[in-house]
């Protein structure tokens, strides 16, 4: 139905193999565990469930909510709140005043500062100017199931809970939002302030 390769190269990781989307970050905390695990004690500090390789950076102020991996040249900034099983790929920047839950964020990619990431997927090289917001809810749906557009038809993901799949090398401009249930394609565009909402 979707390979998860097609929009993000790196994502070859064998725990994300064989698995839709949706389920990946539904298991996002057992993933993330497992594959703390495994890490290298040489190159990681690992406190209870929250690895941080020794070349990243975490500056003051930052909640950490286990299981998190943040791996090498990484940059989390002031007051960010990574919670619910987060993975950050090799140089990753997360700005001040940041949110990530239950969230997979591949190589080089960057959020600037004051973004929200719910229950998603974020390919390489994927930058999110401040404060464009990845939603993962429909808070304001009496029925609150997600469904995704895929190969031109509505795929319904049987959750409530299930941000954005976000293909390689794609922009989100500031202030822009997408609607649970976003996928885009590599190297997609989203323009400041819009709003993108694939299935209503």
């Amino acid at each position: 139905m979707i390979q998860l390769t097609d929009y993000i190269e790196a994502a070859s990781l064998p725990e994300l193999s064989g698995k839709l989307p949706w389920q990946i970050t539904a298991e996002a905390q057992q993933i993330i565990e497992a594959k703390i695990s495994q890490l290298n004690t040489a190159d990681f500090v690992i406190k209870g469930n929250v690895a941080i390789h020794k070349s990243a950076v975490v500056e003051e102020h930052v909640v950490l909510k286990g299981p998190i991996i943040i791996s090498s040249h990484c940059f989390v900034g002031a007051h960010a709140y990574l919670r619910g099983g987060v993975y950050l790929g090799h140089y990753v920047s997360i700005g001040p005043g940041c949110e990530v839950k239950s969230s997979f964020l591949f190589p080089h990619s960057a959020l600037a500062h004051f973004n929200f990431v719910g229950d998603s997927i974020i390919g390489s090289n994927v930058n999110m100017e401040a404060g464009s917001v990845i939603c993962n809810h429909f808070n304001e749906r009496e029925d609150k199931s997600i469904s995704v557009w895929l190969n031109n038809k509505v795929v319904p993901t049987w959750t409530t809970k299930f941000g954005a799949l976000v293909g390689d090398r794609s922009r989100i401009g500031a202030n822009a939002v997408l609607s649970p249930g976003t996928i885009l394609s590599k190297d997609s565009i989203v323009r400041r302030l819009s709003l993108i909402e694939q299935v209503r």
